[in-house]
Order: C-alpha cells, then sequence, then structure tokens
C-alpha cells in the first residue's frame, strides 16, 4: 500500500520529493524561415563559435597553433586532478544505479515501452558510434605504446619491451578504453534519456539538468548548456575523425594509390586529407539525410559484420590463443587495479616524478578530456536509441558490452603485434612506423603480401563506414540539440552546414599542427562540458530518488501518469 499524502506547495518550476516532476521545458524556436523549428539562441552562436575556431586555423594558422599549444599546457596540467576525480566519480555513480534494486528497475520511457532496436542492432550503433575508429588506430598503437614507457618502466621496476612489460601495458589500455569512457557516455545518455522518455521533455542536453534547476533551464542558463555541447561535440568527433582520416590515408598508400598520399615523415599530405574528407564527410552527410532508422541503423550493422571478420583473421591467423590469455590476465589485472589507478595522480618535483606527471597527461588526462568531449555527442545518440530499456539493463548492456569488446580487440589484435615483436619476427616493422600505420604494419607481417593486401582494403573500408557512421551520427545530434530536441522534420540545409563545419574543422586542423592540433583543440573544448557532465551526474541522481519518494508516496513520475493524475484531482 501506498500512503497518500498531499503535493508539497512549490514553485511549478521546481523539482520536489512529493511533488509531480517538472514535465514541460518549453525552448523557443522559430517558427518560419531558414531557422524554422531551430533555436536561433542556440544554433547562432554555435555556428558562430566553430566558424571563428575555423578560419582562425586556416587563416592565421601560425598564430592559432602556438596558442593552442600554450592553452593547452596551462589547460591540461592545472585541471588534471579534475579530469581524474570526475571520472572516478562518474564511474562510482553509474555502476551505483544500475546495482540497487529500486534505481536499476526503473524504465527510461513510459511503463510498458519496449525498445525501439533490438539488442544487436543497439549494441552495433553504440560499438559504431562511440569507438570504432579508435579501436583501428589504437588497438595496436596503445598496447605497444605501453609496451615500451608505463609508469612501471618509468619507475625502473621493470625493462621496455620485456615480457614484464607487458601485463602493465594492458592495465593502462584497458583503464583508458574500459568502464571510463562508457561511464562517461553511459551518465550523460542516462541523465537525457531518463528525463526526456518519462517527462516528455526535449532530446537536448539541457533538460537533463532540470532536476537541479527546474524551469531556468528554458532560457539564457539552458541556451549556454546547449551551445557548449554543440561546440564540444564538433571538436570531439573531429579528433576521432582526424584519427580515422589519417589511418584511411595510410591504407590508401598500403593499397599502392600513389606517392602524393604521403610526405616524407609519413604524415597525410594536404591534398590526401582534402580528398578525403571530401569523399567521407560528403557520404555522412547524404547519410545524416536519410536519418537513424535508415543510414546509420544499417551502416552501424555493416561496421560490427566487418569488424568480427577482422577479429577472426586476428583470433585464427595472428597470436589468437596468446591474445585469450592476454584477455583474461588483462581483466583480472584491471578490476584488481582499478581503484588505484582511476584515482592516482602523479606529482612531480623529482625527474621520475616529472616522468609519471607528464606519462599521465599524455595518456589518462588526454583520454578524460577525449571522453567528455565526445559525451555530448555519445550520449545524446545513446539516449536516442535506449527508449524503453530498464536503467539496469541500459547501464550494465552500455558499460559492460562494449568495454569487453575494447578489450578483446585490444588482447586479439594488439596482443599479435606484441607477439611478432617479441618473438623477433617483426624486427621492429610495426613499433618502428607511425601510430596510423600499425594496424596495415601488423598484417604486413602476418600475412603473405597477396593477402595484406586483401584485409589492408578491408580495414580502409571498415574506416570508411565507420568514419561515416560518426561524421552521420555526430551531425543529427548537433541538429537535435540546435532543434530543441526535435530528431524528425526536414533539416537538410543545417545537415549540410555541419558536414561542411566538420569537414574544414578536421581538414585545417591536420593541415595546420597534425592530429595534435585537434587534440590540442578538443582538450581545451572540453573543460566547459566536463563542468556540465559533473552536474548530470547530480541531476540524474537527485532524479531517481525523487522518483523513488514520489513512486513510495503514490505520486505519479512520469508526464503520461502526471497527466491522469491531474484529470482525476
Amino acid at each position: 500500500m501506498t500512503q497518500q499524502v498531499p503535493t508539497v506547495p512549490v514553485d511549478p518550476g521546481e523539482d520536489a520529493p512529493i511533488s509531480p516532476p517538472l514535465v514541460d521545458l518549453p525552448i523557443n524556436t522559430h517558427d518560419r524561415g531558414f531557422y524554422d523549428g531551430f533555436s536561433r539562441a542556440v544554433t547562432i552562436p554555435s555556428k558562430i563559435i566553430v566558424s571563428l575556431i575555423i578560419m582562425w586555423a586556416i587563416f592565421f594558422p601560425v598564430s592559432a597553433n602556438e596558442t593552442l599549444t600554450a592553452a593547452n599546457s596551462t589547460i591540461i596540467s592545472t585541471f588534471a586532478g579534475w579530469y581524474v576525480y570526475l571520472v572516478a566519480a562518474v564511474m562510482v555513480t553509474a555502476l551505483g544505479l544500475a546495482v540497487l534494486p529500486q534505481t536499476g528497475n526503473l524504465l527510461i520511457g513510459n511503463p510498458g515501452e519496449k525498445p525501439e532496436f533490438g539488442r544487436f542492432s543497439w549494441f552495433a550503433m553504440l560499438f559504431g558510434a562511440g569507438i570504432g575508429i579508435g579501436m583501428l588506430t589504437y588497438s595496436v598503437g596503445e598496447p605497444l605504446a605501453h609496451f615500451q614507457n608505463n609508469p612501471d618502466i618509468i619507475r625502473g621496476t621493470i625493462e621496455p619491451m620485456s615480457a614484464e612489460a607487458i601485463r602493465p601495458a594492458y592495465i593502462y589500455t584497458f583503464l583508458h578504453w574500459g568502464l571510463a569512457a562508457w561511464a562517461t557516455y553511459g551518465l550523460v545518455g542516462l541523465a537525457i534519456g531518463y528525463v526526456a522518455y518519462r517527462r516528455n521533455l526535449p532530446l537536448t542536453i539541457r533538460s537533463a539538468l532540470a532536476p537541479l534547476f527546474g524551469a531556468r533551464m528554458s532560457g539564457g542558463v539552458g541556451h549556454v548548456v546547449d551551445i557548449v555541447a554543440v561546440v564540444a561535440t564538433i571538436l570531439g568527433v573531429a579528433v576521432t575523425m582526424g584519427l580515422g582520416v589519417e589511418q584511411f590515408v595510410a591504407g590508401l598508400d598500403r593499397l599502392g594509390l600513389g606517392d602524393w598520399l604521403l610526405n616524407a615523415d609519413g604524415s597525410s599530405t594536404p591534398t590526401a586529407i582534402i580528398v578525403s574528407l571530401v569523399v567521407l564527410v560528403g557520404a555522412a552527410t547524404l547519410s545524416a539525410l536519410s536519418g537513424v532508422g535508415k543510414g546509420i541503423k544499417w551502416l552501424s550493422n555493416i561496421n560490427l559484420g566487418l569488424s568480427f571478420a577482422l577479429l577472426a583473421l586476428f583470433a585464427f591467423v595472428g597470436a589468437g590463443l596468446y591474445g585469450l590469455e592476454l584477455l583474461g590476465v588483462g581483466i583480472y589485472d584491471y578490476i584488481r587495479t582499478l581503484p588505484y589507478t582511476a584515482l592516482t595522480l602523479f606529482s612531480g618535483g623529482t625527474e621520475t616524478g616529472d616522468a609519471l606527471v607528464q606519462w599521465q597527461l599524455d595518456w589518462s588526462v588526454f583520454y578524460w578530456a577525449w571522453w567528455i568531449a565526445f559525451a555530448p555527442f555519445v550520449g545524446m545518440f545513446i539516449a536516442r536509441i535506449s527508449r524503453g530499456r530498464t536503467v539496469r539493463e541500459y547501464v550494465l548492456g552500455v558499460l559492460l558490452a562494449p568495454s569487453v569488446m575494447c578489450f578483446v580487440w585490444m588482447t586479439l589484435v594488439g596482443g599479435t603485434a606484441i607477439d611478432l615483436e617479441l618473438s623477433g619476427v617483426a624486427d621492429g616493422a610495426i613499433i618502428g612506423t607511425g601510430i596510423s600505420d600499425q594496424l596495415y604494419a601488423t598484417l604486413a607481417v602476418m600475412l603473405d603480401p597477396a593477402m595484406a593486401w586483401a584485409f589492408s582494403a578491408l580495414v580502409v573500408v571498415l574506416l570508411m563506414t565507420y568514419l561515416i557512421t560518426s561524421a552521420d551520427s555526430a551531425i543529427l545530434i548537433v541538429n537535435t540539440i540546435n532543434g530543441a530536441g526535435e530528431t524528425e522534420g526536414q533539416r537538410r540545409r543545417h545537415i549540410l552546414f555541419w558536414g561542411a563545419a566538420l569537414a574544414f574543422m578536421v581538414g585545417s586542423m591536420l593541415i595546420i599542427g597534425g592530429i595534435d592540433a585537434i587534440r590540442i583543440t578538443m582538450i581545451i573544448g572540453a573543460l566547459p562540458f566536463s563542468i556540465v557532465v559533473a552536474l548530470m551526474a547530480a541531476s540524474i541522481v537527485k532524479a531517481i530518488v525523487f522518483d523513488i519518494i514520489r513512486k513510495h508516496y503514490g505520486v505519479p513520475t512520469t508526464a503520461d501518469a502526471c497527466e491522469e493524475w491531474e484529470a482525476n484531482k
């Protein structure tokens, strides 16, 4: 029996534990012309900020590079602790919401709703939008990098590129690609989807903060939150696109498509970058015009199928058994060391301490900033495809399944590369090349030339589909934020703008300073959104706790129930 109590009289824009939740968050949108259906207060400033960054990079490349480098050095060292402890808190919050019985059983939607997508398509879209490109670049590159240098090597307790360096290499690889990334995405998606689908609030970033700030999110504060999210999305996706384009060009070179693709130092030529972006972002823009249920869904399914084909090659032709051994040991080590590795903040003052601090800034802090910058895009996208799932199914699905998939990639593919180098078969052919080329180098060492060419071509095709899916999804998500949560409708001109903006952002930054320029810009852009992520964590906890209290007292917790409750009063 639930106890019926009178509601506490509060401001209708506030959220109180035994009053019905806020179920109306109006956002002013234009009703005619070019911005029909869009919030001009969000769309126009977002376009101006992104356009200014692009023009700065194109017309003042030296100034842009110097300024970005100086700002990055200050920001990343000053806020390193903030990123480390924020991501740790996000992991604890997300897992806590899934594990607790009262919170885990709540539905992201109205009672009785069923998921729009089956589990296979849901997982495929999670993987494709979240980490597909990064897997192809870092599945070889990161384990090899930590095999050569990691905190244990810096302290002098083990030798680089030795058998003893493998286990710590995977501890830090799993740290960066496991729960930390997916908890960040998952919590942002949960904070958005929970209030959007249960309370009929707009599917946009500001709605996630309504449980904290109430109806105030309709106005200027909400506009600022959405603008920050749009800019962070473009910058976060630009890093992923930049990595993918560099590897795409390296793959075309491996396929023998001409000397015009690479500079003497192995970096992509401006011509190769421009041609690749025209093809890839052009295809992504066309896919975005078809919507989530068509282009993105089918591309994601293709991505997953090709990914499994590539993994099967490494499982059966590469060091499959060794990779599985690394997977088991790696997961054990990861769980055992996670409390320490997730909360450790290195301090300088000595030669070793300074080296540890620099390693953490270059790797862990960079990743935490990347995941945070990527979170509005991936979180919004996950929210868009996750309606009808329980909080527990959502959190465990988003955190565990993709994390395990990342671990499998890193151990089967990266483990093969390490085995080839450790045994002397590769003779430095993999370690000696750049990170964008290391996957192709591994294929070249383990296969005969004809098979290596064929599977390099498969990697290039897989990269194309991942790049198109990521850009496609990002364009749709940016339009959804600008459109006050509206996911449908004709927005062709705006889709074309954001497709072009993404291409110019990636191209200009790659040409002026390579992938480092994009990384620096992203880290700077992630800082304001990191504050939003912290507020989102507090907001979703408040929303769920208050809904549990409302349920106990018989007060409605969804928009539909509130409407019925008001009608029966």
